[in-house]
């Protein structure tokens, strides 16, 4: 049985923690603090200096776990942690889903195209597995659509 905790919003962006995320995301949705659930970003520690300083220049806290440890400790945030969860593919999201962490509302915001890949939108891309992956987390969530920045138009997905 999937927990109440405190992610604002999920967020699947091929670019984790950048500077629509800082500038335009973690303040839109209320966010203090910005967890990027990735197995490889959580073990490359240039990659994570980078995001934090982006972070950290408009005052947003940032944590990168691998998924398993997301899906172990992210229940256990204070109430005072406002989180804005990033995953960098669909299948890490349904990943974490599937390790019992409740989810209320996904964005989809940046899928690079690959050769082969069905174009959802400009920006969104997705292979079979990611479909799958998005029609499992589809079922999982209370809410998914496609959304670049927090003032465009959601598209449903």
């Amino acid at each position: 049985m999937a927990k109440d905790n405190n992610i604002l919003l999920a967020r699947i962006d091929n670019r984790l923690v950048h500077g629509q995320i800082v500038c335009l995301w973690a303040g839109a949705v209320g966010a203090n603090l910005i967890v990027v659930a990735d197995d490889e970003t959580a073990e490359n520690e240039i990659e994570k200096s980078v995001m934090k300083m982006a972070a950290s220049s408009l005052g947003y806290d940032t944590r990168f776990f691998t998924i398993q440890k997301t899906i172990d400790i992210i229940d256990k945030a204070s109430d005072d942690q406002h989180i804005l969860l990033i995953c960098q593919t669909p299948k890490d999201l349904r990943r974490v889903i599937e390790g019992g962490v409740k989810i209320k509302e996904v964005d989809i915001g940046n899928m690079y195209y690959d050769e082969g890949e069905k174009k959802l939108t400009d920006k969104v891309s997705a292979s079979k597995e990611d479909l799958d992956d998005l029609n499992y987390i589809k079922k999982h969530v209370d809410k998914i659509y496609i959304q670049d920045t927090p003032d465009s138009p959601k598209e449903e997905f």
